[in-house]
């Protein structure tokens, strides 16, 4: 038992010191949660780990652990936060990466404190797929999966599960300026849009920033010859405005005629200027 402990305090740590990008992606039942994670994973290389998955194989691997959640799940009990974050903190060092989509966690309050307390990890921010009850309704009851819990009576109370445990989370991390809300009514690829703006955002930035330095190299290099054209034309430039001015002024104080007639002098600032 102390050898597990030590063990969990080691996950901690490294994983601490690693500093993880971590987002969490809440949405109600047939929210399309899944559908986005996966796009953003092949988009921008994050590791994809669903709280519940990560609990339904513990519970088939036949472990002490894994008894302990069949027995709890069996009975209707809810299985505590602790339990759960273990299953993420082994599967986030696993990976080997340092970007993850947190699916489905945290639930509900009590989640979420222990989630920032053992692992000292606070999520970049919460993707929240948010979609109306009746559109939810109506994509799980159309999916035929065959699940025994895609009733109308089960798909409501699943609503209001979410609604009443996780939006307290959402208003949280709303009040930190971290959650970034997407309207999962939409088709498939119209969420995904939304989505890359949320996700890209730095990776254009770094592009833009990369452009901006080339740019200025070839100005920097381009800089003398633009001086000695430049220079090369003063002369020239300052005898036509002298002959301009001397002309204007004729005309403005005494009325003298002159050789230049509108349009050269148009012509002459238009030398001059260019």
């Amino acid at each position: 038992m102390e050898t597990a402990a030590v063990a969990s305090k080691d996950v901690t740590v490294s994983l601490a010191e690693k500093k993880p990008k971590v987002v969490f992606v809440l949405g109600g039942p047939g929210s399309g949660k899944g559908t986005q994670c996966a796009k953003i994973v092949q988009h921008f290389g994050y590791t994809h780990l669903s709280a519940g998955d990560l609990l339904r194989e513990e519970r088939d691997s036949g472990s002490e652990n894994g008894t302990m959640i069949k027995n709890m799940m069996n009975e209707g009990q809810i299985v505590p936060s602790e339990v759960t974050i273990k299953l993420l903190q082994k599967a986030m060092v696993e990976s080997g990466n340092d970007k993850f989509l947190i699916d489905g966690f945290p639930r509900n309050e009590e989640n979420r404190a222990a989630f920032e307390a053992v692992t000292k990890i606070e999520p970049e921010f919460v993707l929240y797929f948010n979609c109306p009850e009746e559109e939810l309704e109506r994509r799980i009851l159309n999916r035929n999966q065959g699940r025994e819990d895609d009733n109308i009576e089960t798909v409501r109370k699943r609503c209001k599960v979410f609604l009443e445990s996780s939006l307290p989370v959402i208003e949280y991390y709303k009040a930190k300026g971290k959650v970034r809300e997407i309207d999962a009514a939409k088709p498939i690829e119209e969420v995904f849009e939304a989505v890359k703006v949320i996700f890209a955002p730095k990776v254009e930035k770094v592009k833009s920033n990369r452009l901006r330095r080339r740019n200025s190299v070839s100005l920097t290099l381009a800089a003398p010859a633009r001086i000695k054209c430049w220079t090369g034309n003063l002369a020239n430039r300052k005898e036509k405005i002298s002959t301009l001015v001397r002309s204007l002024w004729n005309v403005i104080t005494i009325g003298k005629k002159t050789d230049y007639k509108s349009d050269k002098m148009h012509s002459m600032v238009t030398a001059y200027v260019l």
